[in-house]
């Protein structure tokens, strides 16, 4: 009992450290190639452990994190939500293909992630502000999915989380 209470602490804390890095501020000018954080360590635990990590705890991660930016409420919630689903649809397929072929995949949710806070933002707002530079971003999210993989990885193996 003592060890799987254990094991949670441990996904809730590099979720922290996701969150911390999500929020951190950045200069104007490299704001564009800020990486999802948050996403890239939510999309490894599901892959890793999806009866632990699912769209329950993808909607906490999103209330929290809508809290944090000032957004409206829900928005990052239905959005990880969503991409959480995607990736616990085919988190076997995921899980069996190699590291670069994993990164053409989370380049591709993070430009969905990236569209539908441009749809959200369309429509609460009524503002569009789209840019080729959006992708900018999820090109940096496919190049350090394999860093982070490979980091979680190790923390998971180290702590020995099932």
């Amino acid at each position: 009992m003592n060890n799987i209470a254990h094991n949670y602490w441990v996904i809730w804390v590099t979720i922290i450290i996701g969150l911390l890095l999500q929020i951190m501020p950045w200069s104007s000018s490299f704001y564009i190639f800020k990486p999802h954080w948050l996403m890239l360590i939510l999309i490894y635990w599901i892959v890793a452990l999806p009866h632990r990590v699912g769209i329950t705890t993808a909607f906490l991660v999103g209330i929290i994190i809508d809290l944090f930016l000032g957004t409206l409420l829900g928005i990052h919630a239905f959005i990880f939500s969503l991409i959480a689903y995607l990736v616990l649809f085919r988190f076997q397929l995921i899980r069996n293909l190699a590291l670069w072929q994993q990164s053409f995949i989370i380049f591709g949710l993070s430009i969905c992630y990236d569209l539908l806070l441009l749809l959200f933002q369309i429509i609460l707002y009524r503002v569009i502000t789209i840019t080729p530079l959006i992708f900018f971003s999820s090109f940096v999210d496919g190049i350090l999915w394999a860093w982070v993989f490979l980091l979680l990885r190790q923390i998971r193996r180290c702590f020995a989380i099932d």
